[in-house]
């Protein structure tokens, strides 16, 4: 008979600096029968603060779930001052990707699912326009049609909550939605929404912020994944892509290369939340590759 795979669950930390605290958890995991087969730690000198993640299995005996490890560590967590929490990897975050008319960050994400190479569950896609409908369900997705104008913003920003809410979504990613979320929706989700932007052109404003770099001669574009705040484009930076262009690329050059490092960027971030390697530092991210 073939042995029970074993769980493997996630530790992340965030606390102040302080004497003890690898020992105190790797102490925890020990006495439990736990291995440890991956460790990460970061000290934030500038705030004092120290960040940590630990992945590991269960041994003899078997782990308990997640929220029994988390009332078991609550004691170590009050001497430390943390914020934790435990994540079972057999469990995939659900994830709601939204989309307007750029389709190539979607289109990658959902190769990318269906290939079973993203660590997530998509669950379904939202958007103001129909252009993926046929594609979302030629994958099986529920696609939601929710035209957006100025008197019905709100109203279907509504619709996107009750979604969120009906389908357990734990992460909403912008796969180059063009419309402005309001900060009530950037409030309660906040650290559950990714965005993608072309960062690197940030003088460059409007709807062809590609042209504007190619008549300014710039010689790197690029692409930011961040999480959404009610500063618009300035929430924390999980990860940034930059490629070198020169005098030989045309508008469609500049267009190609920045959609490519959009898709790297964005197909990152949500890797990475979905494996909690993503610890808030305030306006900054801690990331564990």
């Amino acid at each position: 008979m073939p042995a029970t795979p074993r769980k493997h669950f996630v530790l992340t930390v965030s606390c102040p600096e302080a004497n003890g605290i690898v020992r105190a958890v790797s102490d925890f995991l020990f006495q439990r029968g736990a291995t440890i087969t991956d460790a990460a730690q970061h000290r934030d000198r500038e705030v004092d603060q120290f960040f940590m993640r630990v992945e590991f299995e269960e041994g003899e005996p078997s782990l308990p779930d997640t929220g029994d490890l988390d009332r078991d560590f609550e004691t170590i967590a009050r001497q430390f001052q943390m914020q934790w929490s435990f994540f079972d990897l057999a469990v995939k975050p659900r994830v709601l990707l939204a989309v307007s008319r750029h389709t190539h960050c979607l289109n990658d994400i959902l190769h990318r699912w269906g290939s079973g190479v993203l660590p997530a569950e998509v669950v379904g896609v939202v958007s103001n326009h129909r252009d993926m409908e046929k594609m979302t369900e030629w994958y099986g997705l529920p696609y939601f049609y929710l035209p957006v104008n100025e008197e019905n913003k709100l109203d279907q920003e509504q619709e996107i909550v009750q979604i969120i809410e009906s389908l357990r979504v734990d992460l909403y990613g912008l796969a180059r939605y063009m419309q402005i979320l309001s900060g009530q929706m950037c409030e309660a989700l906040q650290g559950r929404i990714i965005n993608i932007h072309h960062s690197f052109l940030p003088g460059f404003k409007g709807a062809n912020p590609y042209r504007q770099a190619y008549m300014r001669g710039v010689k790197v574009i690029g692409a930011t994944a961040h999480y959404v705040t009610t500063d618009l484009d300035e929430g924390p930076i999980i990860e940034q892509v930059v490629e070198k262009v020169d005098h030989n690329c045309d508008v469609d050059d500049l267009v190609q290369i920045g959609r490519d490092a959009e898709c790297v960027a964005f197909a990152r971030a949500i890797k990475w939340h979905c494996e909690h390697r993503i610890i808030l530092n305030g306006s900054r991210t801690v990331v564990f590759r």
